[in-house]
């Protein structure tokens, strides 16, 4: 900061060097003043010292407001503009009340569209649940007649229609994630294997078999949120399998403690430049374009949840050889740390 304030007084600092060098120029060249070189070279050096000394001390006084604004905005207060440290100059006092005054626009804009976020997800929320009534109607029906060709057709499209709604009101759920844990110990593989029920219809029309090995291990999570990051992954794998292929579900406990789930398929794979993005939101990459189909969201929804819930999610490819998603979940006592921290954040 001191650097800058220097080349901020520079103007200052080019006139007191010019006018200690035209005091010297006259010294010089008026003959009816004598002075000593010695004392000229004294004279010099001490106002020089003194002009040092002043510049450090209006540095210290008048940069006092600014230090200790960009403290506080540094340390992350989230009501700074009521915490602003008190002005020393006049020119201080308009940027307090420029800083005031911005801070009480944002704020309220920030209040107005957080207002017509919350009326938009209500809004969402109830429509999805209102669309979920004739779907369930649906559901019964095309069980009624599950042996007709005609019905096998119209469930895919089903499938696929609540699929898309229920990621919807997920969607319109995440803003309130934290307040929604329900942390229980359950089951890995039952929490799959009542993902790959849900697709049991779409497997069948492709004829792709479900693998479950591995470890039956036990986790602490939340199964809701936990079985929407599954439902992700499985989706995707089905949609890129081949007909006949067949989907890998891999659990087991890694040498650090932390408990694994992996699904493999054996579809196409992604791309090396584009693995690195397909957590990116709206990112569908070469198969998304092919199969014309793809949101972008799937993925990037279930990262975003992951982070929440201090989950680990990691993707590994090639091409023609498939993907392997995995989940990594947080010992139980990180799990504990990450719910803490949570709640601590949204009181």
């Amino acid at each position: 900061m001191f650097i800058h304030y220097i080349k901020d007084m520079r103007s200052w600092i080019l006139f007191f060097i010019g006018a200690i060098g035209f005091i010297n120029l006259i010294l010089w060249l008026d003959q009816g003043i004598t002075v000593e070189f010695t004392s000229a070279l004294y004279f010099n050096i001490l106002i020089v010292i003194s002009f040092i000394v002043f510049l450090i001390w209006r540095y210290r006084v008048e940069t006092k407001f600014i230090k200790e604004l960009v403290t506080l905005i540094e340390a992350g207060i989230e009501d700074w503009h009521i915490a602003l440290p008190e002005p020393t100059f006049s020119q201080d006092e308009v940027t307090r009340i420029i800083l005031g005054k911005a801070a009480d626009n944002f704020s309220r804009e920030l209040a107005e569209i957080k207002k017509v976020n919350i009326y938009e997800g209500d809004y969402i929320a109830s429509w999805v649940h209102e669309v979920k009534t004739p779907l369930t109607a649906m559901k019964l029906t095309i069980d009624e007649h599950r042996g007709e060709p005609a019905f096998r057709k119209i469930e895919s499209e089903w499938l696929r229609l609540h699929l898309l709604v229920d990621q919807q009101l997920s969607i319109s759920r995440l803003a309130s994630l934290e307040a929604d844990y329900v942390i229980e110990k359950i089951n890995l593989k039952k929490l799959a294997a009542a993902e790959v029920r849900e697709l049991a219809s779409w497997c069948m029309n492709k004829n792709i078999a479900v693998e479950f090995e591995g470890e039956n291990v036990e986790v602490v999570t939340d199964v809701k949120w936990c079985r929407f990051m599954i439902r992700q992954f499985l989706t995707n794998a089905v949609k890129y399998s081949p007909v006949g292929g067949t989907i890998i579900i891999y659990m087991n406990i890694k040498p650090s403690g932390n408990t694994s789930l992996l699904i493999k398929d054996e579809g196409p794979g992604i791309k090396p430049h584009d693995l690195p993005r397909i957590f990116d939101k709206g990112f569908t990459g070469g198969m998304g374009r092919i199969h014309n189909t793809a949101t972008g969201l799937g993925l990037y929804l279930a990262q975003m949840v992951a982070a929440k819930m201090g989950i680990t999610l990691i993707a590994k490819s090639e091409n023609d050889k498939g993907t392997t998603m995995e989940i990594v979940f947080p010992a139980e006592n990180e799990f504990d740390q990450v719910v803490r921290e949570r709640e601590m954040s949204s009181e």
